[in-house]
Parts: C-alpha cells; structure tokens; sequence
C-alpha cells in the first residue's frame, strides 16, 4: 500500500511536468516548437547513450540510496527548473536585451539541461522502484507480482489523464508563471512525502536490504524453458520462478586505475550492458515491446495533429483521448484476469493478436472515404521543396498543417483557425475507423506491455537487474527516435496513410518475434488455452507452492 501511494505522488508530479515543460517551450520561444523539439531530442538521445550505464549504477548501490538519490536529484531539478522558467518569463524582455540576448539563450540551454537530469533521474526512479521493489515486495507470488505491475499501470494511466488536466487549468486561468510555481511547490511537497513512504516500504521490507552481487558465470540460471526437463516429464514445465535469491559474488579483480581505463569505463558499462541484454533468455520478447514504439498510432502530438488536420475539433479529440485510457485500463485489468486462466507467456500472445487485430482497422482507414492518401504526391516532396527552397510549388493542404497538438494544447506557429471554421470533409469514415482501431488496439498494447514487464521482472537475475531495464529503456526510445524521423521525412497528410501501413508493419514485426519466443519456450503447448500444468496449480496439493508464469 505505501508503494502504491508513494507511486501515486511521483507519477503524478511526473505527468505534470512532462505535459507543462513542453507547453513552457513553446511559449517561451515564441510559439514556436523549435525548444520542444530540441528538449525532445536531447531527452531521447540522453536515455538511448546512458540508458545502460543508469541501469548499472542502480545495480551496484543498495536499494534505499539509489531511491533516495533518484527521488531528491529529480525533484530538486524540477524545483530548479521551475523557478529559472519563473525568471524568464517575468523579466524576458530585460533579459533578451542583455549581451544581445546571449544570455536569453543561456536560460534556454540551462532549462533543457536540468530538465534532462530530472528525465534521467526520473528514468532511475523508474527502473528501481517499477522493475527492482516491486519484485522484491511480491516475493516469490508471481499473481501477487502481477497485480501490483497492474495497479501500478492503472495508476499511471489515471494520472496521465488528470495531471494534464489540473495544470492545465491552472495554467489556463493563471499564467505560465504560476503554472511554473505551482510544479515547483507540488514537487518539494511531494518529494518529502515520497521519502518518507519510500522508507515505510523500505522498513516493512526486510528483503530490500539485501542485494545480490554478480554471480559466477558457470552458475546455473534459471530459464524460461527446460527442454530436457520436459522430455523427460520432470521439473516446472510452464516457465521460471522469480529469481530473487542471493547470488555467489564474485571474487573482486584488482583494480584497475590507469587514466585511460577509468576514462573507457563508462563505454565498457555500454558495451556490456548490450552484451548482456543481448544474452538473455527473453531478449526476443524485450525487442517484440521496443518495436512497438515505432508507430504513429498513439494518441500522441503526431496522431491529435493529423486528426485536427481531418476536421476534429478539441472536445472530439478529448473524448477520444477519455476513451483511450479506458481502453488501456481495460486492457490492464485484462492481463491479470488472463494470465490467471492461461499463464504468462500464452498472456503475450492473446494480446498480441488482439491488438494486430485491431489495427487491420487503422490500414483499412488509409483506403476508406474521406482519407487524404494520395500516391501521386511524394511522401518526401515537402522536405525536398523547403531543401532547395522552392516552396511555391508546395501542395497545399486543406487544413493549417502547422497546428500540433500537445496533450490537448493546440498550438500554431502563427494563427491558428478555431476547429469549427475548418472546412468539413466529404466523409469521416477514414478518421473513425483510424481512431477505432487506435483505441481498440490499446487493449493489447498494455497487455502485452505488462506481460514483457514481467517477464522481465521473473527472468533477468537479480544482479543485472537495473542494467537489462535500462538497455530496454534506451531500445524503447531508439525505436521512438525512428517514428520521429520517419513523421519528419514523410510530413504531408497525404502521406500519413504510408506512415500507418509502416507502423502496422513495425507492430507485427514485434509481434513476430515476440511469438518466436513464446514459440521456443512452450512449443505446440502455446496454442492450448490452459494447459495440464496451469490446471495443476490449483490444486491443494499441488508440489510446488510457487505460482507459474508461463
């Protein structure tokens, strides 16, 4: 219960800050986008470059202090952050005049930076508390594991709605500058109240206060699957158990303290923590949840933006949103109930062809009436008239195309018209069904999102942890990183149905290889709805008294 709460606090903060910072840009800039996007790409690239050496730093401090550290760095960066936007924006003018604005520009630089610390932080928040303490709590009970990732989901998913919701309005009826020092007071109040749950938890919880070293590589590891246990008839046949127990630590090498060798160890960090990302058990799976975040179809700035392109105006786009994070939360509720009836690993696969089925209806959007899809115009003819700078010929748009929605903020460049002056379209079907599928599809998606997570969770050794979350972490926003690019290269409406059609395509790629890997695990055994092992675990006196996860 006091990691829930305490999860509640800094998911909350945290959902505040990532929807008001990117707001802050824009107005700070002008109404422009062009701090959002680079904060974005900072971010991503931040993540991607550092996303191993983060994990193994959580890996190498006890549990309290990487908390502890995590939780003060990032609120302090937020508080610190928030109060330098409050200067700028109430003396802008009087700082743009000084040393020709080169000081304005050191304000923006310095708000990007600390702003990426807070994300970086908040990534090692994220790692040890959602991927290390949960599993620790649970102890050896894989359904009480499950429903905690999705009480933690749910959680996220609410907040995701009302953070932006609440600053929002404050923003609304107040000013940038008091949206600024509301965050600021809300992260101090939340910091000291995070701390002093962290440490019920950690008090509660005799278990976190061991933490297991690396273990020797001639150990045996569990695995997901034991294919001569199975010929055979013996051992667990659906899956590994939660590997919580302590390690064999290794016998420490004599250091090393050349300049050149503390110099390159960061690198080595890197390199290892690839490696041994790459040497998992559930690798196939870890990359099936990364592909999936090379697609257009979220509800993202990319995705409200075309739809106000298609005529839908903000309350349209809010309900749609409303409904989205039901369907999420459905999905949530979901998992446990069928990973209870059919394991872990069938769990993956259920929502995997769930949500491939739901998409068929985003690819039957791009050729239904009323879709801007148009073959004759180059995908890459905006980007290639603006390089040569030729923008006479541009194809004009119906609609502004400069609007971006963000989290339900519209903001142009210029003027943008109200949503009720755009032309209307000759049919809405296209964008019905695009919205459909989107929603619908979002069932599977947090589904099989949680399904990895614990996968992850009951799989990687204690040990190796925090690096095997972080490489997934930097996978993740890798492949984010891509969608991005391939909106840039291809930004028309006219092209945005071959952006759906490569979205759908990266989807079932991860799908495909998320099946490879359930395939190798269970064998014919997967396409059984429950098989004579799950069944087994009911019983009373069933011999073993751990859960399975398969």
């Amino acid at each position: 219960m006091f990691l829930q709460a305490s999860f509640i606090g800094y998911s909350l903060g945290d959902r505040m800050w990532n929807f008001a910072v990117a707001v802050f840009l824009v107005g700070l800039y002008g109404n422009s986008l062009l701090l959002t996007a680079v904060y974005g790409l900072v971010v991503a690239g931040s993540v991607l470059l550092l996303g191993a050496i983060i994990g193994d730093w959580v890996d190498k401090n006890p549990r309290l202090k990487v908390a502890q550290t995590s939780l003060v760095v990032q609120n302090f960066s937020v508080i610190l952050c928030g109060i330098l936007l409050m200067v700028v924006f109430q003396f802008k003018e009087q700082i743009a005049e000084l040393y020709n604005g080169w000081i304005l520009t050191c304000c923006y630089i310095l708000v990007i930076s600390i702003a990426n610390i807070a994300n970086l932080a908040s990534t090692a928040m994220a790692i040890t508390i959602q991927r290390d303490w949960v599993v620790v709590v649970a102890g050896q009970d894989s359904s009480k594991l499950a429903d905690m990732n999705a009480t933690v989901r749910i959680i996220d998913q609410l907040t995701n709605i009302l953070a932006p919701m609440l600053v929002g309005q404050i923003m609304s009826f107040g000013s940038n500058f008091i949206g600024c020092g509301f965050i600021a007071g809300w992260n101090l109040c939340s910091m000291c109240l995070e701390y002093g749950l962290l440490w019920k938890v950690y008090q509660k919880t005799p278990a976190l206060a061991l933490k297991a070293g690396k273990k020797e590589d001639d150990q045996e590891l569990k695995q997901l699957n034991f294919p001569k246990e199975l010929e055979n008839g013996k051992g667990t046949v659906e899956g590994s158990q939660l590997m919580n127990e302590m390690a064999v630590v290794k016998a420490d090498s004599p250091k090393k303290t050349s300049c050149c060798y503390q110099i390159t160890e960061p690198l080595r960090t890197i390199r290892d923590g690839w490696v041994a990302y790459y040497n998992q058990s559930i690798f196939f799976a870890g990359m099936s949840l990364s592909f999936l975040y090379m697609t257009v179809l979220g509800f993202d700035c990319i995705t409200t933006g075309y739809a106000y392109t298609q005529g839908l105006n903000g309350s349209v786009l809010s309900l749609l949103m409303g409904a989205s994070a039901v369907s999420g939360i459905c999905g949530t509720v979901a998992f446990t109930w069928v990973r209870k009836k059919c394991g872990l690993i069938r769990t993956g696969f259920i929502s995997g062809v769930v949500q491939l089925s739901c998409l068929v209806l985003c690819v039957a959007s791009v050729f239904a009436p009323g879709s801007p899809f148009d073959l004759s115009i180059s995908p890459f003819q905006d980007i290639y008239s603006h390089l040569i700078g030729d923008s006479g010929n541009l194809p004009e748009a119906d609609h502004p195309a400069s609007m971006l929605n963000i989290d339900g903020l519209l903001v142009n460049g210029s003027t943008a018209l109200p949503a009720e002056e755009l032309p209307p379209l000759q049919s809405y079907l296209s964008v019905s069904l695009l919205f459909a599928g989107v929603i619908a599809a979002r069932i599977g998606l947090w589904s099989f999102d949680l399904t990895v997570t614990q996968l992850i969770q009951e799989n990687v050794i204690e040990s190796e942890r925090g690096v095997i979350n972080g490489v997934q972490n930097s996978m993740n926003y890798l492949l984010d990183l891509l969608h991005f690019i391939m909106v840039i290269l291809a930004p028309n409406p006219e092209a945005f149905g071959l952006l759906v059609i490569l979205s759908v395509s990266f989807v079932a790629m991860g799908h495909i290889m998320y099946f490879r890997f359930a395939f190798k695990s269970l064998g014919r055994r997967l396409f059984l709805c429950c098989s004579p092992e799950q069944k087994a675990q009911a019983l009373p006196d069933s011999p073993s008294s751990l859960p399975t996860t398969v």
